[in-house]
């Protein structure tokens, strides 16, 4: 009885597994076809049973006999109880080697979102299956904050670099390279007055206590950081766009907070509408030498008017003449669409971030304030040229949707990416040193130029180039590199970021990441004490809750 029973329940389990994945594969067919949803993306991850599976398996059950009566509860499978995921993540394409004999420059626009971290810690949080496309390590990375230097007076950056072994690849070694921003004084009479507009999505898919009570209670903390030289306007959109509030004082708290409490959720999505409007205002209030934001809190289910990501970036694009910057909050599950947030944070001259708790939302709008709303540098690029001589190759770790061509490293008019204050960026490359057995299939070049003049001791050059907030014209600073950098111990810092990137590389499945098991992660955070950083003690539990699924699974 127990063996047919259980033939039962594999028959309703696998078949509400077909019913939920067919769902999923339709919602991809009908999506943008520059976006793609967790079911279209996660071949790997998901292998899908077909209907002749199942009946080549249920077979090899024996059947239940007429006088054994199935539980009412197996019957059938009610869809009710079958949670959908309309959830969608642009594709990535992990970055490969590429030899410097070919390409000895890597170029890519800088990057200080975060959303993809916080975005998977709910998912695990929830003991979810995580998207392979929802991982951008780089934006893993860039979570957390790192013991660098502040600038030397006068210099809009301290850069610091590190080399050492790479703890998944015995044939290569690894390469951090980290900027850091100064961040303005605790006193909030020093920082720039601020301009800002909470473009708010209340439209019904926004009811959820994840969704639109959370936006109330995040934009209620930031309220209470502000000065009578803010200005605060409120712009919500539903079915159409609504000015709740117009140039309100940052000192009248009780205005703002009464504006942002009274708002509920209930309509369609005509995100366009509210994004003009959104516009508008901040134009009409503009200070010169403030900083004059949009900050739009939303899941990115648009659905009326401009709704798809080419639509909505070409409007954003065309906004961020204005001088007006833009943050992304983004909230909630089940049909959060961070493909759309991404690309309009990307292409608005601001910042993305995933709020999944009121604790996040401290962190972001109060704990990270000026990093996330005062934009210190804009258009900032990197460029890394590689020494032939004494690097065989090389490989970006993360920032595929960054990279760019090496001759948009000195167009002005190409678009990159912002930095706040007190901000940080850290970037991982892998690097295949010139004397390394490790093959990389490079092409022999007829018209290759002679290395001999830059033998040295140069592994390579850091160029960065970035404009002032208001300025149109970059500046370049330059960075060399030398071997005597090598350690063969990682400081602190290093070995928590390296350990960062294999988590990711691990939850997307990577090709690069060798035999490494989140239980080689764990061990290799323990070289540390990381326990004085909330944020890394709470990376810690992550590994090693995937650690022991891991264990489970095998």
């Amino acid at each position: 009885m127990n063996t047919k029973m259980n033939s039962m329940k594999k028959l309703a389990a696998l078949m509400a597994v077909i019913t939920s994945v067919s769902t999923l594969t339709a919602c991809g067919d009908a999506m943008d076809t520059s976006g793609s949803d967790y079911a279209m993306n996660n071949e790997k991850g998901a292998q899908h049973y077909t209907e002749a599976a199942i009946a080549e398996d249920y077979a090899n059950d024996a059947a239940p006999a007429d006088d054994e009566a199935m539980p009412p509860e197996m019957n059938s499978v009610d869809d009710s109880d079958i949670q959908q995921n309309d959830e969608e993540y642009n594709y990535i394409k992990e970055n490969g080697y590429t030899a410097v004999s070919s390409a000895p420059l890597s170029t890519f626009s800088a990057d200080v979102d975060t959303a993809s971290y916080t975005n998977v810690r709910r998912m695990i949080d929830d003991g979810m299956d995580v998207p392979p496309d929802a991982v951008r390590i780089e934006e893993f990375i860039n979570y957390f904050s790192y013991d660098y230097s502040d600038p030397a007076d006068g210099e809009p950056f301290a850069v610091h670099t590190e080399l050492s072994d790479c703890p998944w690849n015995d044939e290569t070694e690894l390469l951090m390279v980290g900027i850091n921003t100064k961040d303005f004084d605790a006193v909030l009479d020093e920082r720039p007055a601020m301009n800002l507009v909470f473009l708010i999505d209340v439209s019904g898919s926004m009811y959820d206590d994840n969704k639109l009570p959370l936006v109330q209670k995040s934009f209620s903390m930031l309220t209470d950081n502000l000065t009578a030289a803010d200005r605060v306007s409120i712009v919500t959109y539903a079915g159409s766009d609504e000015v709740v509030l117009e140039g309100a004082d940052g000192n009248d708290r009780k205005k703002i907070l009464r504006a942002i409490n009274d708002l509920e959720a209930g309509g369609s999505t005509a995100g366009a509408a509210g994004i003009n409007t959104a516009y508008d205002i901040a134009q009409k209030y503009f200070i010169d030498g403030g900083n004059n934001r949009v900050i739009l809190a939303t899941d990115g289910d648009l659905n009326v008017g401009l709704s798809s990501e080419s639509e909505l970036t070409r409007l954003i694009e065309e906004k961020r003449e204005s001088g007006v910057f833009l943050s992304v909050l983004g909230f909630g599950t089940g049909n959060y669409k961070d493909n759309r947030l991404e690309a309009l944070a990307d292409y608005g001259n601001g910042n993305y971030s995933y709020i999944d708790s009121e604790r996040e939302a401290k962190k972001v709008l109060v704990d990270e304030m000026s990093g996330t709303l005062f934009t210190v540098a804009k258009d900032v690029k990197f460029q890394l040229e590689f020494n032939p001589a004494n690097v065989k190759g090389y490989r970006l770790i993360g920032y595929e949707n960054r990279v760019m061509a090496a001759e948009d490293f000195n167009d002005d008019t190409k678009d990159a990416g912002e930095i706040g204050a007190g901000h940080s960026v850290t970037v991982l490359y892998e690097i295949v040193p010139a004397d390394s057995k490790m093959e990389l299939g490079e092409s022999e070049l007829k018209y290759a130029s002679d290395s001999d003049g830059v033998m040295g001791d140069e592994l390579l050059t850091v160029n960065i180039r970035y404009k002032e907030p208001e300025g149109g014209e970059s500046k370049l600073l330059t960075y060399p590199v030398n071997k005597s950098l090598y350690s063969d111990k990682m400081s602190a810092d290093m070995n928590f970021a390296s350990c960062v990137a294999e988590f990711g590389m691990l939850l997307r499945n990577s090709r690069y990441i060798g035999d490494v098991t989140y239980k080689d992660v764990s061990a290799q955070l323990s070289k540390y004490d990381y326990s004085d950083d909330d944020y890394k003690d709470e990376f810690i539990y992550l590994v090693n809750t995937m650690k022991r699924r891991d264990t489970n699974f095998q």
